[in-house]
C-alpha cells in the first residue's frame, strides 16, 4: 500500500499551501542526492516527497486526493501525478528546481551538467466521453492525436548566447551596488541548444505533426470533469535533452437513457399500472451490467423505492458498488371505457378502496428527507 502524502511530508491534512511548499522544500534539502550521494534510501524518500508534493501543490489534485485517495490516480500510466516509480532525478529537477532556491547553488542533478533545467514541451488536452457502462467496469480507450514531435534527421548544437546553461547572467549597477540576475536565455528560450540542421517540412524548432493513437486505461467508478494525465504524449520540445509534454483526459459522461446517476448510486423510474400495482407483477429494469428481474408485491403504492443493494457504480476508491433505487410510479389511467367507469363508480367508496396509509408508507417530505440525508 502507498505511502499517504500527508505522511510522507510529515503535515496534516489543513495544512496550507505555504506549509506544504515549506515542508517539501525541507524534505528535498535532507534527502537531496548532494547531501546524500549514492544513497539509494535517501534517493527514494527525495522521489516519494517530489511526488507528494506534484499532487499537493496542484488544488486540484488535492481536492480529487483528499476524496479518493491515491485511487484517484490509479490509471494504468494516466495518472494525476508522475508517480515517483516513472520519473527520474532530472524530471524532478526539471519541474520542481525552484523549490531549493539557493541551497544548492541553483544546480540541477547529474553530475557534470549543472545549471540547466530540462525543458518541457506543452501539454495537450483532449476529451473522451464514457458511457455509465463503460465507467461501471473501467475501459481502455484507443484515441488519434496529433502532436509535435521531433522530426527525422533534426540536429542541434549547443547556444552560443548561453554556452547551454539556458540563462544568461546580467550584472546591473543599483544604488545597493553591483546586482547579478540570471533570466531564461532569449535565444534558444531556456533549452541550451538551437536548431543545427532543420529538416524540410518541420519548422523553425525542428519539429513535425504526427497523428499517433495513444492508449488510455481508464478506472472504473470516474465521474464528469475528472483528468487524468498520461505522460509523455503531449507535444515535444526542440532540443537532444527536451522532455515531451503530457496528454490530459478530461472525462465526460454519457446520459443514459432510462438511468440517472447521483454519486455512485442509480435511479431508475419504474412505471406501472393500477392492475400491476394491485395484483402485483415481475418487470424487467435496466442496470449497468443487464437486465435484472424485480418483484413488485400486490399493493405497492406509488412513490415506493426498491433498492438493489450494490447494483450501482463502483467507488474510484474501491469502497464498494452503489445502490440502485427504483421509483415505482403508478400510473392512473385517463380514458376509460363505460364497463372499467362503472367498476370504479361501484368500488369508489368500498372500504379497501380507501387511503389506509401505515406508518411505514412514508410521505412525499418524508422520501425528500431520506434521499437527502
Amino acid at each position: 500500500m502507498k505511502q499517504d502524502y500527508y505522511e510522507i511530508l510529515g503535515i496534516a491534512k489543513n495544512a496550507t499551501p505555504t506549509d506544504i511548499k515549506k515542508a517539501y522544500r525541507r524534505m528535498a534539502i535532507k534527502y537531496h542526492p548532494d547531501k546524500n550521494p549514492d544513497n539509494k534510501e535517501a534517493e527514494e524518500k527525495f522521489k516519494k516527497a517530489a511526488e507528494a508534493y506534484e499532487v499537493l501543490s496542484d488544488e486540484n489534485k488535492k481536492a480529487r486526493y483528499d476524496q479518493y485517495g491515491h485511487a484517484a490516480f490509479e490509471n494504468g500510466g494516466g495518472g494525476g501525478g508522475f508517480h515517483s516509480g516513472g520519473m527520474n532525478m532530472e524530471d524532478i529537477f526539471s519541474q520542481f528546481g525552484d523549490i531549493f532556491g539557493g541551497a544548492f547553488g541553483g544546480s540541477s542533478f547529474g553530475g557534470g551538467s549543472r545549471g540547466r533545467a530540462r525543458v518541457k514541451g506543452s501539454n495537450l488536452r483532449i476529451r473522451v466521453k464514457l458511457t455509465l457502462e463503460e465507467i461501471a467496469s473501467g475501459v481502455e480507450k484507443k484515441v488519434k492525436v496529433r502532436r509535435k514531435v521531433l522530426a527525422a534527421g533534426a540536429t542541434f548544437k549547443t547556444c552560443s548566447s548561453c554556452n547551454g546553461a539556458g540563462q544568461v547572467m546580467r550584472v546591473t549597477n543599483t544604488i545597493l551596488g553591483r546586482m547579478q540576475t540570471a533570466s531564461t536565455c532569449p535565444t534558444c528560450q531556456g533549452a541550451g541548444e538551437i536548431i543545427d540542421h532543420r529538416p524540410k517540412g518541420s519548422d523553425a524548432s525542428g519539429l513535425d505533426i504526427k497523428e499517433e493513437t495513444v492508449s488510455i486505461k481508464i478506472p472504473a467508478g470516474v465521474t464528469e470533469g475528472v483528468q487524468l494525465k498520461v505522460n509523455g504524449k503531449g507535444n515535444a520540445a526542440p532540443g537532444n535533452n527536451s522532455i515531451d509534454g503530457d496528454l490530459i483526459v478530461v472525462i465526460e459522461e454519457a446520459a443514459h437513457e432510462t438511468l440517472k446517476r447521483e454519486g455512485t448510486n442509480l435511479h431508475f423510474d419504474l412505471y406501472i399500472n393500477l392492475s400491476e400495482a394491485v395484483l402485483g407483477e415481475t418487470k424487467n429494469i435496466d442496470t449497468v451490467s443487464g437486465k435484472v428481474k424485480i418483484k413488485i408485491d400486490p399493493g405497492t403504492q406509488s412513490g415506493k423505492i426498491l433498492r438493489l443493494r450494490g447494483k450501482g457504480l463502483p467507488s474510484i476508491d474501491h469502497y464498494g458498488n452503489g445502490d440502485l433505487l427504483v421509483h415505482v410510479n403508478v400510473w392512473t389511467p385517463q380514458n376509460l371505457s363505460s364497463e372499467q367507469k362503472e367498476f370504479f363508480e361501484k368500488n369508489k367508496k368500498d372500504e379497501n378502496f380507501k387511503p389506509n396509509p401505515s406508518k411505514f408508507d412514508k410521505s412525499f417530505f418524508e422520501k425528500v428527507k431520506d434521499m437527502f440525508s
